[in-house]
């Protein structure tokens, strides 16, 4: 399947790649649903309650003390598949990225047309008076992070109970129903509204790239079960 991977990148155009936190454990940064997972460790709440918007307005402190911890990676780096992305579009390859991470490393590896669907860490903003702030403040900061006008500081990333921002679901929607290939990796599938994208894809090709099996893994021409930076370090562009 590897070699019939290779084949399609080789002589495809009009790509599209679609990524979750596989993508970047490679890099050191942890998924949610493994056995090592954010979701099978133990803290005083549900990790999942500790990142919905209900539980950042009613205890802020603890919500930033578990995002510092856990969603912040100090140091990560883009690994083979972030880089290779990043060279398939610059050799007009791949048409966008869409990331379900909020981690910016596609970006940090040279990627420029991404559409972070949940967001970023590197972007956050006052909930008073709109003023943004990068990763540094965040970091850099103890307890609850205040703008200057005395305002919570909140990340720019998508909590549980709210919405994906429209205008980036849009494009990522036109960059996929337009694609005649679709890469999808590093992903169960099992979050939505994000998962329930790939529906739109209309082309030829649909390859899956992951460690598990997923729930569309019969609907694709290729399925690779590996790891993603392993299988696109053999990408030879």
């Amino acid at each position: 399947m590897i070699e019939k991977f290779l084949e399609t990148i080789k002589n495809k155009t009009n790509i599209v790649f679609f990524g979750g936190a596989g993508v970047s454990t490679e890099s050191g940064i942890p998924d949610f649903r493994s056995v090592d997972g954010l979701y099978n460790q133990k803290y005083d709440y549900p990790p999942e309650e500790i990142i919905s918007h209900s539980f950042f307005l009613k205890n802020p402190e603890y919500f930033y003390n578990f995002y510092r911890n856990k969603l912040i990676c100090k140091g990560a780096k883009p690994n083979a598949a972030h880089f290779k992305l990043a060279e398939l579009e610059k050799a007009g390859k791949l048409n966008a990225v869409v990331t379900q991470n909020i981690d910016g490393l596609h970006q940090m590896a040279g990627s420029k047309t991404v559409y972070e669907l949940h967001g970023s860490v590197h972007r956050n903003y006052c909930m008073e008076c709109g003023k943004f702030y990068g990763l540094d403040f965040i970091e850099n900061s103890t307890g609850i992070p205040h703008c200057s006008c005395g305002g919570i500081v909140k990340p720019d990333v998508v909590l549980y109970e709210e919405m994906l921002d429209d205008l980036t679901v849009r494009k990522a929607v036109s960059a996929i129903s337009g694609a005649d290939v679709l890469i999808i990796a590093g992903t169960s599938l099992s979050v939505y509204p994000a998962a329930g994208m790939v529906r739109y894809f209309k082309g030829s090709e649909l390859i899956l790239i992951n460690r598990d099996s997923t729930p569309i893994d019969d609907q694709a021409n290729i399925v690779i079960h590996g790891k993603v930076g392993e299988v696109f370090s053999q990408i030879k562009i």
